[in-house]
């Protein structure tokens, strides 16, 4: 996400390294380049001129630190008034009382499919949760809620008989305080632009059901499209808080930094990949690290620690002091890091990763890791040391791959014990943290 602008602030940082102190006119030559980099990420054109003025108030009127470069002032000053630009306070996450959530929104923004996400989230709070398929205009719309909520194994109420979709609202918040669950998340339908039969039919519902939050879910990839719409929906509903989804597409990142300003209402949530677990509350200091190529470490370790199973990170600890991983070990801690998502954006996390996003990374490298591994014996997972030449043209026969791929596999196993082998002679002084070694 952001990787274009992302680029841009790191050429920018690089060029202001050049230079022996901050003076008016390579303060204004940066600044001209912020605004540039700004506008080309579809940031709205008032929003930038706010945004460029703050930061030329706040540079000039700064005491020069004498500890940094000019470079690193500038970029301290640009990250202070990015993070406030997209700071409301604490983030207005779903609390134990805010018992019915409204999502609205355009088409194809992925409102539906936000409902699952929000819904798994919750769930996982250990909360019970019902939702409501309230958009009875789309075609599939009510299958497409359905078929989430089989896959999440959250309860989905519908009425198809039913054309009505302020009654169908009104009955769902009945069996939502019938059936004793905890939250209510109501779908509604979108139109592919803002009309007045949908803002009426929202607002009816909106009073019907008496939400504690409602959500705008935007289309991060419409750029200034979504700012337009976000207006529109907030003058006509008031929404607590926005949803970006679609955040690892193509994204020029002009959404995110114009709509909290626009509507004066925080991004709440953020989509950033396909499945449901893609879903993470919206941090802005976190967000801007990114944005400006420092990283984001914080919620990788976050990622890292859902991932990877406690007992397990421990129990490979015991067997990496004692010098005795085999690829059954390796099968393990490979399918723990798959699910912190694609190697490309686990990279987007790190310092530089937009310079790490060039690199050609093969996600698919970790399937046939896995298939080659799984092609093998039990004898052949603790002891590797007897794959010979026959047993690796079998294997690579029962994986679908070829000999070089097994070749491969055993090689980095190989060089991974070697290291392994050395981190253990530290005994007790190896660190208690998720996925050592792979």
């Amino acid at each position: 996400m952001f990787n274009d602008l992302t680029q841009k602030f790191q050429r920018l940082f690089k060029n202001l390294r050049g230079h022996g102190k901050l003076t008016e006119k390579n303060i204004e030559d940066a600044l001209r380049d912020v605004r540039l980099a700004l506008l080309e990420a579809d940031v709205n054109f008032k929003v930038v001129k706010q945004f460029i003025q703050k930061v030329k108030d706040g540079v000039l009127g700064s005491n020069v630190v004498t500890s940094v470069t000019p470079g690193q002032q500038f970029i301290k000053m640009l990250n202070n008034e990015m993070v406030s630009f997209l700071s409301g306070g604490e983030p207005e996450t779903i609390k134990s009382n805010d018992n019915i959530i409204l999502m609205t929104g355009l088409q194809g923004s992925g409102k539906t499919t936000t409902c699952g996400k929000l819904g798994l989230v919750l769930k996982r709070g250990g909360k019970k949760i019902l939702m409501a398929a309230c958009d009875i205009h789309r075609p599939a719309a009510i299958d497409q809620l359905e078929q989430v909520g089989k896959r999440l194994d959250i309860d989905v109420f519908a009425d198809r008989a039913l054309n009505d979709a302020v009654k169908i609202a009104e009955m769902a918040v009945r069996r939502f305080t019938d059936g004793g669950y905890d939250h209510l998340i109501v779908d509604t339908a979108g139109r592919l632009h803002v009309d007045s039969s949908m803002m009426e039919e929202i607002k009816k519902i909106k009073t019907v059901i008496s939400p504690s939050k409602i959500y705008f879910v935007a289309d991060s990839c419409t750029g200034q499209d979504a700012v337009v719409s976000a207006d529109s929906f907030h003058k006509a509903l008031d929404f607590t808080g926005v949803i970006l989804t679609k955040l690892d597409g193509d994204t020029r990142g002009g959404a995110a930094i114009s709509i909290k300003h626009v509507t004066g209402r925080p991004v709440v949530y953020v989509g950033v990949g396909e499945k449901s677990q893609d879903f993470e509350v919206f941090y802005p200091d976190r967000m801007v690290s990114r944005i400006l190529g420092m990283g984001d470490i914080v919620t990788l370790v976050e990622k890292s620690e859902e991932a990877f199973d406690k007992k397990e990170a421990e129990r490979l600890i015991k067997k990496v002091k004692k010098n005795a991983l085999d690829l059954e070990d390796f099968m393990v801690q490979l399918k723990q890091f798959k699910k912190m998502g694609s190697l490309s954006d686990i990279m987007g996390y790190l310092p530089g990763g937009a310079k790490l996003k060039g690199l050609k990374v093969d996600d698919k490298e970790l399937v046939r890791s896995e298939a080659i591994i799984s092609s093998m014996t039990v004898e052949e997972r603790k002891n590797p040391s007897i794959i010979k030449g026959s047993r690796r043209k079998r294997i690579a026969d029962g994986s679908g791959t070829t000999v070089q791929d097994v070749n491969k596999l055993l090689k980095r196993f190989e060089m991974t014990a070697k290291m392994m082998k050395n981190v253990g002679k530290m005994g007790s002084r190896i660190p208690n943290f998720p996925g050592v070694g792979f």
